[in-house]
């Protein structure tokens, strides 16, 4: 089960980075329809709404593969000179903390899209419902919940990572 969730998180990665790459190719048509104007062409409409949307899609389907390979920002100023078991002590008490944050962001994304679906807020351009980019949200954060629970399960010894995935392959500490 446990590979089975690293491997899910790595594709949700790869689709972040395609609704990136998406993105781009929008924002070089927008752009180039701007400089085109006179011919024609113009901007793609609603344009910064679309990036807006796309790139917090994005993020939120990064973040479970960022977070299993070790990518977080660390400061090794002092950890690197500490010795192996206040370092384990560090990543365990980052884990929980990390997975408690992740609880509540979920938690409160949740709110956010019932509210904005309530009110039937949309953008002002596109006119496109916003608790949509919530709900998509929402699914990269549920399975950021998964996997960084699945972490901390795996960091208590009450599972293991996927087979070949040690730490050396890691971007860690």
């Amino acid at each position: 089960m446990i590979d089975w969730i690293y491997r899910f998180a790595r594709w949700t990665a790869l689709f972040g980075g395609i609704v990136l790459v998406a993105l781009t190719l929008m924002v070089v048509a927008s752009v180039a329809g701007r400089a085109l104007i006179g011919i024609g062409l113009g901007p793609v409409p609603g344009d910064f709404e679309l990036v807006e949307v796309g790139v917090g899609i994005a993020i939120f389907f990064f973040m479970p593969w960022c977070y299993l390979r070790g990518g977080h920002a660390t400061v090794d100023l002092l950890y690197m000179h500490t010795p192996r078991w206040a370092q384990k002590a560090v990543d365990t008490a980052s884990d929980v903390l990390m997975t408690l944050v992740w609880l509540v962001l979920t938690w409160k994304l949740w709110e956010g899209m019932l509210e904005k679906k309530e009110y039937l807020e949309t953008t002002f351009i596109l006119q496109m419902p916003v608790w949509w980019a919530y709900a998509l949200c929402l699914v990269g954060a549920v399975i950021g919940c998964v996997c960084y629970v699945t972490k901390t399960l795996t960091r208590f010894g009450l599972g293991s990572e996927p087979k070949g995935w040690t730490v050396e392959s890691n971007a860690g500490h």
